[in-house]
């Protein structure tokens, strides 16, 4: 059967249409973010038509993908951090469905999906090794506690440690969703309730199975009244839904999140000196816009294993941990309990007889 012919932009633009009823929305814009950088390297290399693609083409991009060139404007870059082979993986897994589906609408042959030849991945390769160590936490938090007392950053960081919760978790909050009193009949104290809301914009990575209150400690209560009383913008988002946290534009998305994070968890904007020592006057780290360039911020993703550790470590039961962080025991023991074998064992020593 022949090939019928079609341009890599119009094809991607297919596939995603396709699938925006079977994906969640994170997803689909994950696996846009992906095709885009295939498509732009078409786009370099000037093939037009993705009947054109053979398993020479897909292994040179392959090639270049792991070399990790972001910006296909330029042919060959450097500066440019090679993809961790499970980063490398997800890349590739997506455009090998991608072509799935262009196999099926006559663009590329039947056997061409299965010429994306995938790394191989270790199960250590599947963890990410990077988290937020307690002590740092308390130290950020001081430090906001201090000098940015119940504002955006402060309240952000304070709820993404203390509710060990995911952005998209947080920035679902409503001042509807907040019992700061803890006024119900049958609760003890203030407590948040996080609610996935796909149809309004807020959607929770595991659907209604993520719906929840948490606890929180008077003090916690406290600084998020004094910021809605006080800095907090009044604005609504585009459901007619006041957010806790706000911008001038209405709701902040998880970039927004993120990069408050990853300037906080910068050593010098907390006044301690630098652990890798830059000069403040060079380092491009000390620009807000940059702060993820600095090998010692973290990320939400940070906050949220150390948070986790922290509940083990304090001998949480790993029951209570999981319902409160919304996590299944096996992904809380492969991805998120990043106890050491000795503190495991210590914890053990409390439980058994002289």
């Amino acid at each position: 059967m022949g090939l019928d012919p079609i341009e890599p932009d119009v094809a991607m633009q297919m596939y995603l249409s396709t699938r925006e009823g079977e994906l969640r929305d994170k997803t689909l814009t994950s696996q846009r973010y992906r095709l885009l950088a295939f498509t732009r390297w078409c786009r370099v290399e000037e093939i037009e038509n993705l009947n054109e693609l053979d398993g020479r083409t897909l292994h040179s991009f392959r090639a270049c993908r792991r070399q990790g060139f972001d910006d296909y404007d330029v042919k060959f870059l450097d500066g440019y951090d090679p993809l961790e082979p499970q980063t490398l993986h997800n890349h590739l897994s997506t455009l090998r469905v991608f072509l799935r589906f262009c196999a099926q609408i006559d663009a590329v042959p039947e056997e061409l999906p299965s010429k994306v030849l995938l790394p191989r991945v270790t199960e250590k390769q599947q963890v990410s090794e990077t988290t937020l160590d307690p002590d740092r936490a308390e130290e950020i938090l001081g430090y906001l506690d201090r000098h940015h007392y119940a504002t955006r950053k402060h309240v952000t960081t304070l709820l993404l440690w203390h509710l060990g919760c995911r952005s998209g978790g947080l920035r679902a909050i409503d001042l509807d969703d907040l019992d700061l009193e803890g006024s119900h009949p049958k609760v003890d104290g203030p407590a948040v309730h996080i609610v996935h809301r796909p149809e309004q914009g807020t959607p929770l990575k595991n659907g209604t199975k993520g719906t929840r209150w948490n606890a929180i400690s008077h003090y916690v209560a406290q600084t998020i009244e004094d910021y809605v009383r006080g800095p907090r913008k009044d604005v609504r988002d585009d459901h007619d839904r006041e957010p806790l946290l706000t911008t001038s534009h209405g709701r902040p998305q998880t970039g927004t999140i993120r990069n408050t994070v990853y300037a906080v968890s910068r050593p010098c904007w907390y006044n301690e000196e630098c652990p890798h020592d830059r000069d403040p006057d060079t380092c491009e780290a000390v620009d807000y816009n940059f702060a993820s360039k600095c090998p010692s911020s973290r990320s939400p993703h940070d906050f949220r294993s150390g948070s986790l550790t922290r509940h083990l470590l304090e001998g949480t039961p790993k029951d209570v941990t999981q319902d409160r962080m919304n996590v299944s025991e096996t992904v809380l023991d492969r991805h998120y309990d990043r106890r050491t074998a000795r503190e495991k064992m210590e914890q053990r020593r409390r439980y058994l007889p002289e």
